[in-house]
């Protein structure tokens, strides 16, 4: 077993899904970032979606352009151990470039734990996140079951980032990223014995 695999802090990545004008995205990643970054287990590093620009049309065989937006973020993904992705609910569903995201790779996926940490309406963009788990499914991924909802997103923050009332949320983002490191360190070291069989 390698040990430097196995002893090293966790790499989270946390993914920023929305690239929409105007979002309100960022303020709800910046939130749960800096929680995870004060997790013992984790090093975190943000993949924000409006920074990168995949297309929704697939190809075996990219152009050089793709290739250096792909170049941004697969590597980032290869590398994590478990994921956080940050979602609003657009229409009952989730947003079309964290799809491109999900569908441009496959094997940076493969046998991690994700995340949801959702924002939105009166559902808190739960929905968003159920279709998520389906998604997450079919690329071989453990979903973590304690999620983060924010319902009625715009009244919950100061204008400043700062959460008004940040008990319950604040509860919510512990149990979630202890859950995820423990499926984050059990895959982990799983791995490191027993190659995955994608």
């Amino acid at each position: 077993m390698d040990t430097d695999t196995t002893t090293r802090p966790l790499r989270l990545a946390v993914i920023a899904a929305s690239n929409r004008e105007g979002r309100f995205g960022h303020i709800v990643t910046d939130w749960f970032a800096g929680h995870a970054e004060a997790h013992q287990d984790f090093a975190t590093r943000v993949v924000d979606l409006a920074d990168v620009d995949l297309p929704t049309a697939l190809s075996r065989d990219p152009g050089a352009a793709v290739r250096a937006e792909l170049a941004k973020v697969g590597p980032v993904l290869a590398e994590a151990d478990a994921f956080v992705v940050v979602t609003p609910e657009y229409n009952h569903s989730f947003p079309a470039s964290l799809k491109a995201l999900i569908d441009w790779h496959f094997t940076e996926w493969q046998a991690k734990p994700v995340a949801f940490v959702s924002y939105g309406g009166i559902s808190g963009g739960l929905r968003a996140v159920e279709q998520l788990r389906q998604v997450f499914a079919e690329m071989h991924t453990a979903t973590i079951r304690e999620t983060v909802s924010f319902a009625g997103v715009h009244g919950s923050f100061t204008e400043d980032g700062t959460l008004k009332d940040p008990e319950i949320p604040d509860a919510a983002a512990t149990r979630l990223l202890d859950q995820l490191a423990w499926w984050a360190h059990a895959l982990r070291e799983a791995k490191a014995v027993r190659p995955y069989a994608g």
